[in-house]
């Protein structure tokens, strides 16, 4: 089926049947529905898949209804199934169980033609004209009639158009971001008009001034809550008499705010359940920030708060974040812990700090294979000593093991500088750009400047931890403060960043740099330590830190012990390294494999980022397992940690060595041992991929197991009626 089927017919339509007095049960009989239409190849595999959902939160909504929904690879092309319930089931809204019943079904990979109509259908939940004729609708027909009209409206007469009365306060139906203070404006003008003359009628006070507002609406899935808040604030606001503008963040896409919208309003209003995508345009403005199910439930408080803030010159004023797209963390972000603040903020850190590690290491890498291992010792003295017009020897190095003469050692001495001189930024870019995801671009000098300083203190990754959280927390801290205007100027580009790195300088000059450095050299010696006649145990060991975070910091931690390990030589060392790599090769290869053998444990999503793990892993990026990590972490990263023991365990048991730090697959010249380090590779990868694949096997069948046994006694009472 396509996406030019309808997303609602006849036969995806319930009316006042019971479907069971649980949740579960009516979004069984719900799946079974859609599946018996051919929509779906498996009503249990849909209905494990919106039960999963479920569990994340609650689907229940004010006003009577419930919107389960789910992205499925059971699903053949997105549908809408509805239910009236004869009987209310609790969806677990705040004022009650629901009545009528949206199961949102949505194909994995599909475009967003039907994604687009979900949003407009979203939007129509929250009006009760909406709810009202589908409550009153007296067969399917007319169910899918009401539905399709919101989906694509026909056009009214213009005659009716001009005859028709103004539409009381609280039933406009507008609400888009694609005009300028479009959607509800129409409808707060009509209601700030009609105050207005009942004031002038009986002499009471003028209505209150009409304010601008904009808001942003976003929720993990990206389907209904997103559109229902961006709806219920709209309406809200054309009652109150005001003019509100949503950008709306979901699956189906929306025209964001501009800059002048941004600007001109009074007060912003955040309803989200993920970061706010650029939220640093926000920065400074009054307003409100709250999880997308306040949005739905109670837009009048968000709206009152958000004015509230405007009038208030101590009220809150939004923090801006780093990053765009996904990537935008950001402090003060409603609904979000400030645990995973930090670690939302560690990981950008993490993930701006990898091309570093993939350009300088890679560049070493090419130089090690053209000049030998030894050629970072003497690079430096070559590149300054020599040129296209004096091109050196390996016989005026006579006492470190290098090769090639001419031309190829000189390139090899260059790579060897530039991809040194990359590496240094690792340290600096990790501290800056945690300092960036907490407080946006002014956070990114002090930051940078505090990774500096953490090198140079012998700090290392620690230290760049360390310095980038303080160094975020700090800037957000100043730019929170209340400054007059002719100042607020000044505040990101020189305030902020001065007095930020003055701080974090004297902190880590006058108290945490000593410290820092000897838990970071602490570190590396207890591991040291280890080799030896413990060296098997050392390559467990750091197998396991390698698959605990995917790439995040106890990963970068055992990765520095093997790069810092590199420079002082040493076959021991080179073990180590050859332990980082490979173990931090398991899991994105390991993920890639499970998806390949059994796709159907994994979402659309899931098999194509599989499909990119087996370039990341070979090319030893582990962040190619972060996305797996992130949906089901229980599964994935025990699995992950196994298969990276025993791939560090028998890397050093067969002696295997690696004098590169980067590259994977794609520098196995540079490995001693090339066939042990593919073993032990290969039998790593082999057992973390069956441990992930057995256990969410047995997380599907036990989804599946429950819908079995909601459906049965679901019809259990109806079978005994029929008997009777």
């Amino acid at each position: 089926m396509s996406e030019n089927a309808p997303l609602i017919t006849a036969d995806l339509v319930s009316l006042d049947q019971d479907l069971g007095s649980e949740k579960t049960k009516v979004i069984t009989k719900l799946a079974g529905i859609v599946a018996a239409t051919g929509r779906a190849d498996s009503a249990k595999g849909l209905a494990g898949d919106a039960l999963a959902r479920e569990q994340q939160s609650a689907t229940g909504q004010p006003g009577g209804i419930g919107i389960p929904h789910c992205r499925s690879a059971h699903v053949q092309t997105t549908s809408l199934a509805f239910a009236r319930l004869p009987k209310p089931v609790d969806f677990g809204a705040k004022d009650g169980p629901a009545d009528l019943i949206f199961l949102i079904a949505a194909a994995d990979g599909e475009g967003q033609a039907h994604l687009k109509l979900l949003s407009k259908l979203a939007r129509a939940m929250a009006r009760k004209t909406f709810l009202a004729s589908l409550r009153e609708a007296q067969s399917a027909e007319e169910v899918v009639a009401i539905v399709e009209e919101v989906l694509a409206p026909k056009p009214k007469p213009a005659t009716d158009q001009l005859e028709a009365a103004p539409a009381p306060s609280g039933s406009t139906a507008t609400g888009s971001s694609d005009a300028q203070y479009g959607g509800a404006a129409a409808g707060a003008a009509a209601g700030a008009g009609a105050a207005g003359a009942a004031a002038a009628d009986d002499g009471a006070q003028a209505a209150p001034a009409k304010r601008h507002l904009v808001a942003v609406t976003s929720c993990p899935t990206g389907i209904a809550h997103t559109y229902m808040a961006a709806e219920a604030l709209e309406q809200k606001a054309a009652e109150m008499g005001h003019e509100l503008v949503v950008e709306t963040q979901g699956s189906s896409g929306g025209t964001p705010l501009t800059q002048e919208q941004i600007d001109a309003a009074d007060a912003v209003v955040f309803a989200v359940g993920v970061g706010v995508r650029d939220r640093e345009r926000f920065a400074g403005k009054p307003g409100v920030e709250a999880g997308v199910n306040v949005g739905v439930s109670d837009p009048e408080g968000l709206i009152t708060k958000a004015l509230a803030a405007a009038d208030d010159p101590n009220g809150h004023r939004i923090a801006g974040g780093g990053g765009s797209g996904g990537e935008s963390a950001g402090a003060g972000q409603g609904g979000t812990s400030w645990p995973r603040r930090i670690q939302q903020a560690l990981m950008t850190g993490v993930s701006y700090m990898i091309p570093f590690v993939s350009a300088g290491g890679l560049l070493i890498a090419i130089s090690f294979l053209m000049g030998d291992a030894g050629i970072a010792n003497v690079s430096a003295d070559i590149v300054a000593n020599s040129s296209l017009a004096n091109l050196p020897s390996a016989a005026d190095y006579s006492d470190v093991a290098i090769r090639g003469d001419g031309l190829l050692l000189y390139l090899a001495a260059v790579l060897s500088v530039v991809g040194g001189l990359a590496m240094t930024f690792l340290v600096p870019a990790l501290s800056g750009y945690i300092a960036y995801a907490l407080a946006g671009r002014p956070g990114i000098a002090p930051g940078f400047v505090g990774g500096a300083i953490a090198v140079a203190l012998n700090a290392g990754f620690i230290g760049g931890l360390v310095t980038g959280l303080i160094a975020g927390l700090i800037a957000m801290w100043i730019a929170s403060i209340k400054v007059p205007r002719w100042l607020a100027g000044l505040m990101p580009v020189v305030i902020i960043p001065l007095v930020t790195t003055l701080i974090v300088g004297l902190l880590m000059y006058l108290l945490l740099g000593a410290p820092l450095a000897a838990l970071m050299t602490a570190l590396q010696n207890g591991l040291s330590s280890m080799s030896g006649s413990s060296a098997v145990l050392l390559g467990v060991i750091i197998g396991l830190m390698m698959c605990f975070d995917l790439g995040g910091p106890v990963n970068k931690a055992a990765y520095l012990f093997g790069t810092a390990g590199l420079s002082a030589g040493g076959e021991a060392n080179q073990m180590i390294m050859a332990a980082v790599m490979a173990s931090g090769m398991v899991p994105p290869l390991a993920l890639a494999l499970s998806t390949t053998v059994r796709g159907k444990l994994y979402s659309e999503a899931e098999r194509e980022n599989g499909r990119s793990a087996w370039l990341l892993g070979a090319a030893f990026i582990s962040e190619g397992a972060i996305p797996f990590a992130a949906a089901d972490p229980l599964r994935v990263i025990p699995s992950m940690m196994a298969g990276g023991a025993v791939t560090g365990g028998l890397i050093a048991a067969l002696n295997v060595t690696q004098n590169a730090p980067h590259g994977g697959i794609f520098v196995i010249g540079t490995i001693g041992n090339p066939v042990g380090f593919l073993i032990a590779l290969v039998a790593g990868v082999v057992v973390s991929a069956v441990i992930v694949t057995v256990l969410k096997s047995q997380r599907q069948r036990a989804l599946m197991a429950r819908a079995q046994r909601d459906a049965e006694s679901a019809d259990a009472p109806t079978a005994q009626t029929a008997a009777a």
